[in-house]
């Protein structure tokens, strides 16, 4: 059993059930119905929201215990979700582009590990199609409100946008705000919001 399966363990759902508060706010910029993939998905908030949104949902995580949690939540709200057991360092979406690509708060990566699976977002968004972003940006560390305690595995403007370069690049943004998001993501948090098409 990995650590996220462990995580993932209790009744309850560690972010919540409810969308990131970012989703739903950049949700216009996506390719309405089209298929989407949503990496590192956890217990399926994110993806069960845009299938009843209307979006062809595949739906990653390393985690099979997160995965049966969303299996359970899309079932109860009556939504359908192609959800895959995958490891974010080995997959290669490229093979299967989609019209969008949402990664949100995938802040695990390890540094030396977070070019390689940006780039591969931006590979498995197919010409014309958008691929949105959304995590802690360093000074979320000194908040203890969410995520790794560690500055190098966040994202600023300057990353991103460096990465990214080659896209439209429609939004990024970094500020604070207050979130919700179940135990796991709860207060004043510092964000970044990143959408782009390719």
């Amino acid at each position: 059993m990995n650590s996220w399966d462990k995580r993932f363990l209790s009744d309850e759902y560690l972010f919540g059930t409810e969308p990131a508060q970012a989703l739903v706010k950049l949700e216009e910029h996506l390719l309405p119905n089209g298929k989407t993939l949503v990496v590192a998905d956890g217990e399926g908030r994110n993806s069960v929201y845009l299938a009843s949104k209307g979006f062809q949902v595949t739906a990653t995580d390393y985690s099979e215990v997160g995965l049966s949690k969303a299996r359970k939540l899309a079932e109860m709200q009556g939504q359908k979700v192609n959800y895959l057991v995958q490891d974010i360092y080995e997959t290669n979406w490229s093979n299967n582009q989609y019209d969008n690509v949402i990664a949100i708060f995938i802040q695990f990566v390890p540094p030396e590990k977070q070019r390689s699976v940006l780039n591969s977002l931006r590979k498995a968004t197919k010409f014309g199609g958008t691929l949105l972003v959304h995590g802690y940006t360093p000074e979320q560390v000194a908040l203890k409100t969410g995520g790794p305690p560690n500055t190098d595995h966040m994202y600023t403007t300057e990353l991103l946008n460096e990465i990214y370069s080659g896209m439209k690049i429609i939004i990024s943004n970094e500020y604070r705000i207050v979130i919700e998001e179940g135990q796991g993501h709860n207060g004043m948090s510092a964000l970044i919001d990143f959408v782009a098409k390719n």
